[in-house]
């Protein structure tokens, strides 16, 4: 019996799904894309700007030129092997039912008046609306018109993220006893029957006594792990300790560290980095600037660096916290001026490093989880020799109106990157800022 052929869909894109990842078009395998005219129309707008979103837009307007060269466009181009058409449909007049429906002329209608069109001229084939915005996804399915978000980098098992420290009651009294003093025990003795992956944390737990210990990949070794103080910080929880413990281990090259806030990410990975600057040529902390209730900077007053400030202003806090550790006259306490003043510790909105080759550098990003996947691949990629990245971020509480917990950069990066000997990746769980914050975390 001859096999029946599958037909190829048609998928129409909106204008933030190329503004969350520039190479979308390559993610529809064998299917047809289309790319409304108003989408272009939209792009230039974004294509101005040192924001992530303006870099988007850039690489975008050169891939499509690289892709239609000189040739005319309006019969569509074919993306390479395997993979579908691309072409660009005109403005389309909207359906009686389109205009009883919506009556402002704006972007988003005349893109479900195009996905309409289309629908109707390839009735054997499924035509699909991808849109970021749920609200433009009401309205398509509103209209009869199929549609869904864009799910290239989107995480699968949503359990990965919320992980936290395997806690083993009962324990072998014999195994705590060998990591208090040897210091650890190889992960193939035969009371140890837990499959753990690399650089996962555990509290032990048996008879009158508990160990804190960590997972070591590269010789199959369970690790006892002491509480350390960095830079005048001290750990408050076992969360806190094993964020330390991998934020000062030289062979882990990639640390997430997720939570809600105040539970002290990004003041750790900041106490991590000084304690350790003499091994790095730069410490650099960064977080990507997403305007509160989408306002741009242009609305604040002053000059650029005036601009930023309030978005950098947690970044100086929680640098302000460390060296109030100290006395203004103490060393610890002049090293930080002294590393500021030399421009080795820099504080920075993340839009002004692109570009840059990061070697030896300790480089941490505040607030990851308002970056794309695609944002988030270009930052690793710029790591040269010696550099350590720390990603910190509450998957919790996500800015940016196109991102939710499963596609956001910082979820991509921790499921994609699990297991991997110079990754780890911490959950912290108990905010330590206040009991007045922790109680409004947990109620409000």
């Amino acid at each position: 019996m001859p096999r029946k052929k599958i037909v190829s869909k048609i998928f129409v894109l909106d204008t933030n799904v190329i503004l969350h990842d520039h190479t979308c078009i390559y993610q529809f395998e064998e299917n047809d894309i289309v790319l409304p005219i108003v989408v272009l129309e939209e792009l230039d707008k974004f294509k101005r700007g040192n924001d992530l979103i303006n870099y988007q837009a850039r690489e975008f307007a050169r891939l499509l030129d690289e892709i239609v060269g000189d040739e005319l466009f309006n019969g569509g181009k074919p993306l390479g092997p395997n993979l579908g058409k691309l072409r660009i449909e005109t403005g389309k007049p909207y359906s009686e039912e389109l205009k009883n429906s919506f009556r402002e002329d704006i972007p988003d209608h005349q893109i479900l008046a195009i996905a309409e069109y289309t629908a109707k001229q390839h009735p054997g084939r499924k035509t699909i609306l991808v849109s970021k915005d749920i609200n433009l996804r009401m309205k398509a399915k509103s209209l009869g018109i199929q549609a869904e978000d864009y799910k290239s980098g989107q995480v699968r098992d949503i359990n990965v993220l919320e992980k936290n420290v395997v806690v083993f009651d009962n324990f072998s009294n014999e195994l705590i006893d060998k990591l208090y003093h040897d210091g650890y025990f190889n992960a193939s003795e035969a009371e140890w029957k837990y499959k753990a992956e690399a650089n996962e944390c555990f509290i032990l737990k048996g008879g009158n006594s508990s160990v804190l210990a960590r997972y070591d990949a590269s010789d199959k070794m369970i690790r006892r792990l002491e509480k350390k103080t960095v830079y005048g910080i001290k750990p408050r929880n076992a969360e806190q300790t094993f964020s330390i413990d991998v934020l000062m281990d030289p062979e882990i090259k990639l640390v997430a560290l997720t939570g809600k806030a105040g539970t002290g990410k990004t003041l750790l990975a900041l106490a991590a980095a000084l304690e350790q600057h003499k091994q790095f040529e730069q410490v650099l902390l960064a977080r990507p600037i997403v305007a509160l209730s989408n306002r741009d900077l242009g609305f604040l007053p002053g000059d650029a660096m005036e601009k930023i400030n309030p978005y950098m202003q947690p970044l100086y806090d929680n640098l302000g916290v460390i060296k109030h550790v100290f006395n203004p006259r103490s060393t610890e306490y002049q090293k930080i001026e002294e590393l500021q003043k030399e421009d080795r510790l820099v504080i920075t909105p993340l839009a002004y490093i692109r570009g840059r080759s990061l070697s030896n550098v300790y480089f941490i990003i505040d607030e990851a989880q308002n970056l794309t996947p695609h944002e988030v691949k270009t930052i690793i990629t710029r790591a040269g020799e010696g550099t350590k990245m720390v990603f910190t971020g509450d998957l919790q509480q996500i800015d940016s109106p196109y991102l939710d917990i499963r596609s956001n950069g910082l979820s991509y990066l921790t499921e994609r990157m699990k297991g991997q000997e110079i990754f780890a990746h911490i959950n912290l769980l108990k905010g330590e800022r206040s009991f007045l914050a922790e109680l409004a975390s947990n109620l409000l």
